[in-house]
Parts: C-alpha cells; sequence; structure tokens
C-alpha cells in the first residue's frame, strides 16, 4: 500500500492536472490579448506605421466571442494588416472569418496561406502537438480556399503574397511586401521569389512575409533583403512551460523563438522577426496554458540618426 505522504503526493499532483486543465481548455484560451512591439527600421524622420499582425485565428462558426473580439480591433486603427494565415478551422469557418474581418475594408491588407485554409482539420492525439512537428494534412478534405481569397482580395481589398510580391502605399509610405505559401507543406517557391521582388521599385522598408517560420525560408527572406520578418505557425507552443516557455516551435525555428519579437541572422545581416502566437487552436485540440491567444501590433518608427 502507498504511504499517506505518498498518497498525498498524488493526490495534490492529480489536483494541480486537473486545475491547469480547467485554466488551459476553459479560461485562457479565451483570453485574448494585444502584444505591442516597436521595431526601428524605418528612414530617419520617416512618419511611423502601425502593422496588425493576426495569425492563426482556426476560425469555427460558433466562435462567435473570438469573432467579435477580431472586429473591435479595427479600432486600434492600423496602417496595415497581415495575416499569417491559418484562418479556417472549419469547413464553415469563412462565416466567422466574414465577421471578424469586415470591419478592416479598405485598410491596406496581405495574406498567406497556412496549411488550414487549403485543409480541413482532422482529428489527431492533441499530446503529438507538443512532441514535435504537426503531420502534413494532403490526405485531409480540402476547404474552400477560393472563397476565402475572393473575400479578402475582392472585399477587403488585401494583397495575396503567396509566392508573390507587391509594393502598397502605407499612409504614404511605400512598403515592399513578398511572401510564401504555406512552408510546412513545401509550397512554397523560393526559387522563383527573388525574381518576383527584384522586379519592384524600390521601396524604403521590405517585409518577408510567411506562415510556417521555417529557417530556409528566413534565410531567403533575408538574403532578398526582409528589414522585418513576420509569421505564425507555432502557437507560441501552445502549451509553454511557466518560466521556460515553449517546447515546440511546429518547425525547425527554434522553440525559445517561437512567440514574439525576436532577430533573425543570416549571411550577416540581423532583422528583427515577429512570430505571433496566434487567436486559436485546432477544434480538436482546445487547449492553451501560459500561452494566451493574441494578436501584434507592431509600430515600424524611425531608425535613430
Amino acid at each position: 500500500m502507498a504511504s499517506r505522504p505518498g498518497v498525498a503526493a498524488l493526490g495534490a499532483l492529480a489536483g494541480a492536472g486537473a486545475a491547469a486543465a480547467v485554466w488551459g481548455i476553459g479560461i485562457e484560451r479565451h483570453l485574448f490579448t494585444v502584444r505591442h512591439h516597436t521595431v526601428r527600421v524605418l528612414e530617419p524622420g520617416s512618419t511611423p506605421l502601425r502593422v496588425l499582425h493576426v495569425s492563426d485565428a482556426h476560425m469555427a462558426p460558433w466562435q462567435r466571442g473570438k469573432q467579435e473580439w477580431m472586429a473591435k480591433l479595427a479600432s486600434l486603427r492600423p496602417d496595415l494588416v497581415v495575416n499569417t494565415g491559418d484562418n479556417l478551422g472549419h469547413r464553415e469557418g469563412l462565416a466567422g472569418i466574414r465577421r471578424a474581418f469586415e470591419p478592416f475594408a479598405g485598410v491596406p491588407g496581405v495574406f498567406v496561406h497556412g496549411s488550414n485554409d487549403l485543409y480541413e482539420p482532422s482529428p489527431r492525439n492533441p499530446l503529438r502537438y507538443i512532441l514535435g512537428p504537426s503531420e502534413r494534412a494532403t490526405t485531409a478534405p480540402k476547404l474552400d480556399t477560393a472563397a476565402l481569397d475572393a473575400f479578402f482580395a475582392d472585399e477587403l481589398g488585401w494583397t495575396s503574397l503567396n509566392n508573390a510580391a507587391a509594393t502598397l502605399d502605407v499612409r504614404g509610405t511605400a512598403v515592399k511586401l513578398f511572401g510564401v505559401s504555406d512552408a510546412h507543406h513545401d509550397l512554397d517557391d523560393l526559387d522563383a521569389l527573388p525574381a518576383h521582388v527584384a522586379a519592384l521599385p524600390s521601396a524604403p522598408v521590405s517585409i518577408g512575409v510567411t506562415h510556417a517560420p521555417y529557417r530556409r525560408v528566413l534565410d531567403a527572406f533575408t538574403e532578398i533583403g526582409a528589414d522585418v520578418l513576420i509569421a505564425g505557425h507555432t502557437h507560441g507552443g501552445q502549451v509553454r512551460v511557466p518560466f521556460y516557455g515553449a517546447l515546440v516551435s511546429n518547425c525547425d525555428l527554434p522553440p525559445k523563438q517561437a512567440r514574439g519579437l525576436s532577430s533573425w541572422t543570416h549571411d550577416g545581416r540581423t532583422v528583427p522577426l515577429n512570430v505571433s502566437a496566434g487567436l486559436g487552436h485546432s477544434i480538436y485540440s482546445p487547449v492553451r496554458f501560459a500561452c494566451p491567444p493574441e494578436v501584434s501590433l507592431l509600430t515600424l518608427a524611425p531608425r535613430a540618426r
């Protein structure tokens, strides 16, 4: 028989686990927050630009609280919206995405695809997420990606950066943006991207956009000349260990960079990297722990003279 102290310890451990589950499943995944960062990459004397970085909504139609919270983000008055993918979390998720993003119509924006803009989520063991990169979903039913893209491009006026590049006028500043489609499914075309970027006129600031921050993508963006790197996909680890951080990044990015503003160095250049922990989760893994759902508000500010 177990000793009384042993029984008490097991009981305490079970109680702590139950409390953590209640918090992560019932409370924290609904605690939406805005992370603020200042990134000094503009030319001295330039007007600061407010960039709203939204990622990984994994939207299901019944998630009305998340939809309403996202819609209210328009009150932040961003100058540019960067959407790094995984918008859909259900075959009927576009209805919720419409409610969330309709207030941003007319605000300059760009978007790239994540796997959950392409394939329907499927049941899987949620513990697999913290053991390593998630499996590719190419055998899952396809989502209506064309309808999602039409909403973003035709109704909101946003620009697709899926293996593409564009220059936008953002509050009077020319901003060069380029990106790739979902690198987690090897849909990134890094061979063609430099030519797309080179065809654009020069601009005072360049932003590289990807859903999944694989090293090969970040390296290529840095070589092309990105001044800022923006990504999602990681969920910040989704379940983080207090005072330690993420256990996984769901790609080959170091887990310590799975959330927030850090920097990326390649070939002698160091540039800011913002990875959003995202707003959602798979409907089959409805938990967040020490990693509340988030968006980022990046203020691109002038460099010191």
